[in-house]
């Protein structure tokens, strides 16, 4: 850092001095205070959603799971469509983009976005950028942590 310093002209520390003054402070305290609230919320969502199909359908609480994570994900590409769940990620900021209605914003987002370029090589071929990476790590990792468990039941461990 200090090799950076001695090479600054005083009229780049001026700028600098400038820059520095007229910088709008962030108010990071609030956003994170908007992004646990918002994130919050989309959980309390998900987990109504998780009793609506235990309670209704007589799914066990291990087998809700998948269907509230699907319907969750539909719900946050039909908010995307209509240009709500950008409103809520304006807003909530990580909060929207951390919950798994994250990933469903960001599929469909880049399906929306490349709609003009027809449904094959815009919108299949730009929706998957994101979501195959997701999904390739998720079954890489799955892989992984079953391989770790199953040598470890072999050991006796467990």
């Amino acid at each position: 850092m200090a090799n950076n310093q001695k090479n600054v002209t005083p009229e780049q520390q001026k700028y600098q001095q400038l820059q520095q003054k007229h910088e709008l402070k962030r108010p990071i305290l609030k956003n994170c205070i908007k992004a646990f609230f918002v994130g919050g919320l989309i959980c309390v969502i998900g987990q109504a959603i998780s009793y609506f199909y235990i309670y209704y359908f007589n799914f066990t609480e291990q087998t809700a799971g998948n269907p509230t994570v699907a319907t969750m994900v539909f719900l946050s590409m039909i908010l995307t469509g209509f240009g709500i769940y950008d409103r809520i990620g304006q807003f909530g900021g990580a909060g929207s983009a951390v919950p798994v209605t994250g990933f469903g914003n960001a599929v469909i987002s880049a399906a929306i976005e490349h709609r003009t370029e027809g449904f094959v090589l815009g919108v299949g071929g730009n929706m998957f950028k994101l979501a195959g990476s997701v999904i390739l790590f998720g079954v890489f990792s799955a892989f992984v942590v079953v391989l770790v468990k199953s040598v470890l039941v072999i050991w006796g461990v467990l």
